[in-house]
């Protein structure tokens, strides 16, 4: 039925928003930044670093490089600690290679190329993927459709399913007209998925 599967980075293929957290707690903590997990989980999963930055430092008068600024040492910080310890389950490291031998597969995030990819390359994934979209390669992030748009033409297909964790990620998939698999945790992600596509 599905020509593509395309995965949502965090919070899919890695248990990586809690790291993405603990990197934005460093970052802030020096400025006076209070941060709050459920404030977090409830406004800032599934939007891009630059709108999280926003909505915490909202009212605090930085300027446009300052907040920038800040981007750039999260999604360092990020990357040292998720490398060191890479969120991707074992499950998921098999599943991807075995969903290629029938589907084209692509990962589609809203974070920034330098956190994702190490950590596809020291999980074995990058090889498997046929098409990987990032914050820097469309105009508008999710929920606008256009990450999903832009992995569909570079794959060359017009049917795939999605697969999210997040109201805007199903929000872009689903104006991008696709199918939407919504997983509640990276844990469930491979019995989700083989459940949807009838594999045992």
């Amino acid at each position: 039925m599905f020509e593509a599967i395309l995965f949502d980075f965090d919070g899919v293929i890695a248990d990586s928003e809690s790291v993405h957290f603990e990197a934005w707690r460093e970052i802030l903590a020096p400025l006076g930044v209070p941060l709050n997990w459920d404030f977090y989980c409830s406004n800032c999963i599934g939007v891009s670093d630059r709108k999280t930055v926003d909505i915490f430092c909202k009212g605090m008068g930085y300027e446009v490089a300052r907040l920038d600024d800040l981007c750039f040492s999260k999604r360092a910080l990020f990357r040292t600690k998720a490398v060191a310890n890479p969120p991707v389950t074992e499950a998921t490291r098999q599943l991807l290679p075995e969903l290629k031998q029938q589907y084209k597969i692509a990962v589609v995030t809203s974070s920034g190329r330098n956190e994702v990819q190490p950590v596809l390359e020291i999980t074995g994934l990058w090889p498997v993927l046929d098409a990987f979209v990032c914050m820097s390669d469309v105009e508008r992030l999710k929920p606008h459709p256009d990450p999903y748009l832009e992995a569909a033409r570079r794959l060359g297909v017009t049917n795939a399913l999605v697969v999210e964790d997040s109201d805007p990620g199903e929000a872009s998939g689903r104006a991008a007209g696709f199918e939407v698999l919504r997983i509640p945790n990276p844990e469930l992600l491979s019995h989700l998925v083989r459940s949807r596509l009838g594999k045992p």
